[in-house]
C-alpha cells in the first residue's frame, strides 16, 4: 500500500533538469553547479528514508546527487543514516531500552545508540523519525532504516557517500576502506567525502576504473583533523597539499560568505584559489528552515544565487536538505536578472517592501520599486488635522514607537479594535512625523527577526508624497487601501474618501492612463464612491478566511468591484500546517471574470505550509499555476519578481526542468496512522449579507458631535501624590512592556 501511495504521489512530481541554455557558469567545469540532496529530501521527510530519496529524485534536476552519510552495522552492512548515533533520528529506544553505550568520539565521550552495536537484523524493525523539531513529524515510524544497497536499487542519477569517522569504525572492526574498495564496481559513487585525511589517502588510487572523486570535508575552522592533528583553518591555508589525495573540498557556507551579527561580510577568496589549483568547491549548510543572513530576507533562493550566480565565482555544488529549492535556483532563477517578466501576474507590495524596511516608509517604497514591484500600495490613514498619509494600520503602536512617545494618548476604540492603541486621528501630522518607524516582526516568537539594522529608519509619507513618488517611478500602478471610513466620518469629522479622491485628482491620476489605479476597501460603500471614475479599478478586500463564495455573493460583489483580494488560506483546505486540497474560491471568482489578488505573502518558513516545502517560490507558483491569480500581495516583492522573470513560470514551456507545482493533499497521504492533527473546521461561507455594507454616514464636524456621557466624579488625589489617572498610566506602562517583549522576540 505504501509503495502505491508513493508511486501515485511521485508521478505528479516527475521533473528533469538543466540550466538555461545560454547560461555561463564560473564553476571549475563550466557546467551548472551540482545539487546534492543530503539524506534525500530531508527537509520534509525523515533523513535517509526511501521517501526522502525518491522525492529528491522526482522534484530536482535530473542529475541530482543523493547523499548517504554511511554508517556500519555490527555485521558489516552499510547504512545511510543522519548521525553516528541513532538516538534522535530513529525509534530504537523503544526496541532496546538498555542499548545505549558510551564511546570516545573525536576525543569526547558520547553516549547513545551506535550502529556498530547492532546487526542489520536487529535493526530491521527500527523506524526513522524526524530529527529536526521545526520539521513535520507525521512520517515518524513509517519508514525503516535504509541500507546502502536499498539506495543503489533506486539507480540514483548520482551518489555521494560521506564517511564521517572511519577512525571510530576501525576501532570497532568495521573499517570502511575495504568495504568501499571491494564494492566499488557495484557502488559506483560519484563522490566520496570525509573529514579524515587518512581515510581519503587510503582510497586514493585504489578505486580502479570507478570514476569516483574524493572530497575533503571541512568541519568548523577550530576543529581538529584526526590524521594530522591540525585545525581545519590551518589545513585551509595549504590547499595545494589537498590536491595530492582529493579532487575537491566540501566547506560550510561561512567559509565562503562569512556572517557577522546576522549580516554578510565580504566573500573570501577560497573558491577562486581552489579553482586555480584545480579543486572543486562544494558548500554545505543549506536548508529553507535554517537560520540565514538577514541579507537574504528569508528567501532561500537568494542565498543559493549568492553562491552560484555572482559576478566573481560559482561553487561547484551545494549540499542541501531541500533539493527542490536548489534545483529551481540553479535551473530557473540564475542568470535572469535582466529578464523581462514572463507572466502577466502583478507583484503588489504590502506597505512597500515591508519585509526589508519599516512598512510604508520612503525606504520601503524605494526598495519595492528597485525589486521590480508592479504595483505599490498605500493604506491611507488620517491625522486629527486632516492629513492623509500611508501606514498599514490606524493604530500607530505596531509600526512606530507611538506606544512610548505618546502613551498618554492610548485608549480603547471598540468600533475599530478590541485592544487599546494610539490612533492616527488623535495626533497631528507634525506629531506623527516625530515618530520612529519600526520593523514589524511577525516571526519574533520563533526568533526570526527582519533586518534589525533598519529599525528606526525611513520616513512616513503623506498620500500626496506617495502619489508624487509613484508618478515618477517605474511602477505600472498604485493601490490605495481605505478602511474605517464610517467611523472617521461620523466620529472624527474626517472624510477619508474625499481626501483620497482629491489627492488622486490633483495628481492627475484620474485622467492619465500610464499607471493603473486600484481602489481597495473592505467596505462596498467606499468602493461605490469611486464608481464614477471608470479608469479606477475597485478591489474588494476580504480579510477573513472563507471556504466558498456562493453565486449570489459573487453577483453582489460584481455590483461594487472589478477585483477581489482574498486571504491566501481561503484557496486551500488545511489540516494543521498541512494542506488537504483546494477550495473553489479562486475558481469561482475567476469564472465570474473577476480579477483575483491573493494576500499577504511572507518569506519566513513558519508562514509557509509544509506542502510548499518551506519555499516561498513554490507557494507563489501554486497561486499563479494552477490557480491563475492575477496578482499577489507580498511583503517581499523581490522574491515574486525573481520568480516572474524566470522562464520556469510558464508550465507549458518546453523546458528540461520546471518548478514543481505543489498539489495540496500529497504529503498527508504518506503520513503515519494517527499522526495528523484533526482537520480544521471549514471556514465561514461568504454570504451575500456579508458583502454589502450600509451607505457611508455624512461627515459630522467634531464640534457638532454630541458631548460624551458624563463620567464618574473626579476622585480626590491620593495623599501619596499619585495622579488620578493611575489606571490609564498603568495601561500605558503595560503596553510599553508588551512592546519591549515583542521587540526582544
Amino acid at each position: 500500500m505504501l509503495r502505491l501511495l508513493l508511486a501515485s504521489w511521485l508521478v505528479g512530481l516527475a521533473a528533469s533538469a538543466v540550466t538555461t541554455p545560454t547560461a555561463k557558469w564560473q564553476t571549475l567545469s563550466g557546467k551548472a553547479p551540482r545539487v546534492v540532496a543530503r539524506g534525500g529530501f530531508s527537509g520534509i521527510v525523515p533523513d535517509s528514508s526511501q521517501l526522502a530519496y525518491e522525492l529528491a529524485m522526482s522534484s530536482s534536476v535530473k542529475d541530482v546527487i543523493l547523499y548517504c552519510n554511511l554508517q556500519m552495522t555490527k555485521d558489516g552492512i552499510g547504512m545511510c543514516q543522519y548521525d553516528i548515533t541513532l538516538d534522535n533520528s530513529t525509534d530504537i529506544q523503544g526496541f532496546y531500552p538498555k542499548g545505549q553505550k558510551t564511546y570516545t568520539l573525536n576525543g569526547e565521550q558520547v553516549r547513545g545508540y551506535f550502529s556498530v552495536d547492532f546487526t542489520s537484523e536487529q535493526l530491521f524493525n527500527v523506524s526513522l523519525v524526524q530529527n529536526v523539531f521545526s520539521r513535520p513529524s507525521i512520517f515518524d515510524g513509517v519508514f525503516p532504516l535504509y541500507m546502502l544497497e536499498d539506495l543503489l536499487s533506486l539507480k540514483p542519477p548520482g551518489l555521494w557517500i560521506n564517511v564521517e569517522s572511519n577512525t571510530f569504525f576501525k576501532q570497532h572492526k568495521q573499517d570502511v576502506t575495504p568495504y568501499i574498495i571491494e564494492g566499488a564496481s557495484i557502488i559506483k559513487a560519484n563522490y566520496i567525502s570525509s573529514p579524515e585525511i587518512g581515510f581519503l589517502k587510503s582510497l586514493n588510487g585504489k578505486l580502479g576504473k570507478a570514476k569516483t572523486k574524493l572530497v575533503l570535508k571541512f568541519l568548523s575552522q577550530d576543529s581538529i583533523e584526526p590524521t594530522t592533528g591540525k585545525s581545519y583553518s590551518t589545513i585551509l591555508q595549504d590547499l595545494k597539499s589537498i590536491k595530492a589525495y582529493a579532487s575537491g573540498i566540501l566547506v560550510p557556507k561561512d567559509y565562503i560568505w562569512p556572517v557577522n551579527k546576522g549580516y554578510l561580510e565580504l566573500s573570501t577568496s577560497l573558491v577562486k584559489e581552489a579553482h586555480a589549483l584545480g579543486l572543486e568547491v562544494f558548500t554545505s549548510g543549506f536548508g529553507n528552515d535554517l537560520q540565514m543572513s538577514y541579507n537574504f530576507s528569508y528567501d532561500p533562493t537568494a542565498e543559493y544565487l549568492k553562491f552560484v550566480d555572482n559576478a566573481n565565482f560559482s561553487v561547484d555544488g551545494v549540499l542541501t536538505d531541500f533539493p527542490i529549492t536548489a534545483s529551481e535556483s540553479i535551473a530557473c532563477l540564475a542568470h535572469t536578472q535582466g529578464n523581462r517578466k514572463q507572466a502577466k501576474a502583478l507583484v503588489i507590495s504590502h506597505n512597500g517592501a515591508s519585509g526589508i524596511y519599516p512598512g510604508s516608509t520612503d525606504l520601503a517604497y524605494q526598495q519595492a520599486v528597485s525589486d521590480g514591484t508592479d504595483v505599490i500600495d498605500c493604506s491611507v490613514q488620517m491625522t486629527k488635522d486632516g492629513v492623509a498619509f500611508c501606514l498599514d494600520s490606524i493604530d500607530l503602536t505596531g509600526g512606530t514607537n507611538a506606544v512610548t512617545a505618546f502613551m498618554d494618548r492610548s485608549k480603547a476604540v471598540p468600533e475599530i479594535q478590541q485592544d487599546a492603541g494610539v490612533f492616527s486621528f488623535d495626533l497631528s501630522w507634525t506629531e506623527i512625523q516625530s515618530l520612529k518607524s519600526q520593523m514589524q516582526n511577525p516571526g519574533a516568537k520563533s526568533n526570526l527577526l527582519r533586518n534589525p539594522a533598519a529599525n528606526n529608519q525611513g520616513k512616513l509619507m503623506t498620500l500626496v508624497q506617495f502619489l508624487d513618488f509613484a508618478k515618477n517611478s517605474s511602477v505600472s500602478g498604485i493601490l490605495i487601501n481605505i478602511e474605517n471610513a464610517p467611523y472617521l466620518a461620523s466620529k472624527k469629522g474626517l472624510d477619508i474618501v474625499k481626501s483620497v479622491s482629491d489627492a488622486l485628482t490633483n495628481a492627475s491620476f484620474d485622467k492619465q492612463t500610464e499607471k493603473q489605479v486600484f481602489i481597495q476597501s473592505d467596505d462596498t460603500a467606499v468602493l461605490s464612491a469611486f464608481k464614477t471614475n471608470a479608469s479606477y479599478k475597485r478591489v474588494l478586500m476580504i480579510k477573513e478566511q472563507i471556504s466558498t463564495i456562493p453565486v449570489p455573493s459573487v453577483t453582489e460583489i460584481k455590483q461594487y468591484a472589478d477585483a477581489v483580494s482574498i486571504n491566501r488560506f481561503s484557496v486551500t483546505k488545511r489540516t494543521g500546517f498541512f494542506l488537504s486540497g483546494f477550495t473553489d474560491v479562486a475558481q469561482t471568482l475567476k469564472k465570474a471574470n473577476l480579477t483575483l489578488f491573493i494576500h499577504v505573502l511572507r518569506n519566513e518558513f513558519i508562514a509557509i505550509p509544509y506542502d510548499y516545502f518551506s519555499d516561498p517560490i513554490v507557494e507563489i507558483d501554486t497561486y499563479i499555476n494552477p490557480l491563475e491569480a492575477d496578482g499577489i500581495v507580498t511583503e517581499f516583492p523581490s522574491t515574486a519578481s525573481r520568480y516572474l522573470r524566470s522562464p520556469c513560470v510558464n508550465p507549458k514551456a518546453n523546458l528540461e526542468y520546471t518548478i514543481v507545482t505543489s498539489t495540496p493533499g500529497q504529503l498527508v497521504q504518506a503520513a503515519g496512522p494517527g499522526a495528523l492533527p484533526p482537520a480544521e473546521a471549514p471556514a465561514p461561507i461568504l454570504d451575500p449579507a456579508d458583502v454589502v455594507d450600509p451607505p457611508l454616514p455624512p461627515v459630522v464636524a467634531v464640534a457638532d458631535q454630541s458631548p460624551p456621557a458624563p463620567g464618574p466624579a473626579t476622585p480626590t488625589p491620593a495623599k501619596s501624590g499619585q495622579p488620578a489617572n493611575a489606571a490609564g498610566i498603568l495601561l500605558c506602562l503595560m503596553m510599553v512592556v508588551f512592546s519591549f517583549v515583542q521587540l526582544r522576540g
